[in-house]
């Protein structure tokens, strides 16, 4: 069971949307004339005159099922728990539509509710998103409903606007961060797929502190994209990439130090490995001269920098 929450000014667009979409079955309106559009409408702009100020009244949420569990759920099993979500998530005494759709192979619910409740007052939408990930999971367990196995499992096909751009730019990184040794590396490969990389800098300084990934005109944090795609996640990604490198071709490993370690000779004594690795302007070839420098100061009995981990 996945929520998708979105909230907007029109209820007039965001009821037509929902309610005369082809094979759209009206389930049930709590405070609502749902057998049409423009009565359904006309209910809920007369309560969100109780609170004119809130431009962002209208709430919808898209409810879905894995295509798994479509024999055990009926429009009435679907309203049943789509109301059980509505309470955990702290969406109560206000007007809601229920309107579901056929036109995917998985089982989905549309939930129109007013961000004006019955009393006049504010539906909070803060930590909305937030919520709606723990309720969707407690409830597919709880009901012992499919887990969905991460991205893998969305339907790509089905996807617009920023959500398509979000998971074009997740599928590439995830096929190239493995295959990357730096982020100079990294950048090169995700720039032949059209997506520019962006970092965020410690005010006054060079210490790079977050990364987004740019594609036309979308761009989104990494840990936006995905969790194992901040900044930090990737950076420890591609140092254990290139420590696996270094371990698989030893004879490399010997001859990037003698061409590269006089290069790296200054910048090693102040800077650890994933500092270096991280530069943008780091060649990955110079990797194995650390080694042979922090050789060097240990027989010179010279102070240990942290090369290691």
């Amino acid at each position: 069971m996945i929520g998708k929450i979105t909230s907007g000014k029109s209820f007039g667009g965001c009821v037509r949307y929902v309610v005369e979409k082809q094979d759209a079955e009206l389930v049930f309106g709590d405070g609502v004339r749902s057998e049409d559009a423009k009565l359904a409408t006309a209910d809920f702009n007369l309560q969100r005159r109780l609170r004119p100020g809130l431009g962002q009244a209208v709430g919808h949420i898209t409810l879905n099922w894995s295509i798994n569990d479509k024999d055990m759920l009926n429009s009435q099993r679907m309203l049943e728990m789509a109301r059980e979500y509505l309470e955990r998530m702290k969406i109560k005494n206000t007007q809601v539509l229920f309107v579901r759709h056929h036109d995917a192979k998985h089982p989905h619910l549309h939930v129109i509710y007013n961000r004006v409740d019955n009393d006049g007052r504010t539906i909070s939408d803060q930590f909305l998103k937030w919520r709606n990930t723990e309720v969707c999971k407690m409830m597919t367990l709880k009901y012992n409903m499919h887990m969905a196995q991460g991205k893998a499992e969305v339907n790509r096909q089905r996807l617009k606007g920023g959500d398509k751009v979000k998971y074009l730019i997740h599928d590439v990184l995830k096929k190239n961060i493995p295959l990357s040794n730096s982020f100079p590396e990294l950048e090169k490969r995700l720039k032949k797929s059209g997506i520019a990389v962006e970092y965020k800098y410690k005010s006054g300084s060079d210490i790079v502190q977050g990364v987004s990934f740019k594609y036309g005109n979308a761009s989104f944090k990494g840990s936006q994209i995905d969790r194992s795609m901040s900044y930090c996640s990737i950076a420890r990604q591609l140092e254990k990439n290139l420590g696996q490198n270094i371990d698989r071709k030893p004879e490399m490993s010997a001859q990037y130090s003698r061409q590269n370690g006089a290069a790296l000779q200054s910048t090693a004594d102040a800077k650890n490995v994933l500092d270096i690795l991280l530069e943008k302007n780091y060649n990955e070839d110079q990797s194995d001269s650390l080694a042979q420098h922090k050789k060097k100061k240990k027989h010179e009995h010279s102070q240990d920098y942290g090369l290691g981990r």
